[in-house]
């Protein structure tokens, strides 16, 4: 009989966290392709939860603590009915030492 445990598998996000535990520049690419597709369906649930990867990465008490909020209010923002403000946005991003950045869309794109 075989007593060797084999590896628990585990959850998308807590893959994508990993990686971006691993590899903090990721986070930029990640959350600029999540941009790209927030006008998509689906596309703001998840813009919300790449942003709580990346939080999450970081540490969801230290990027809170950071951005001047409560743990549990970054929570609920970036849940998955989460509907945060530009404020609350704007923080979050500058606490996980990232921000905006808008560029003009290709004319085809536009329309």
């Amino acid at each position: 009989m075989n007593t060797a445990k084999t590896p628990a598998s585990r959850s998308h996000d807590a893959a994508v966290v990993e990686m971006l535990n691993a590899d903090p520049e990721f986070a930029n690419e990640y959350l600029a392709a999540a941009l790209d597709e927030a006008e998509e369906p689906g596309g703001q649930v998840a813009l919300l939860a790449a942003l709580r990867h990346v939080a999450e990465a970081q540490g969801m008490a230290a990027v809170a603590e950071r951005a001047g909020m409560p743990r549990e209010s970054l929570y609920r923002a970036l849940g998955p009915k989460g509907n945060p403000t530009i404020k609350t946005l704007l923080a979050v991003l500058g606490a996980a030492g990232l921000h905006l950045a808008v560029t003009r869309q290709d004319s085809a794109q536009a329309q």
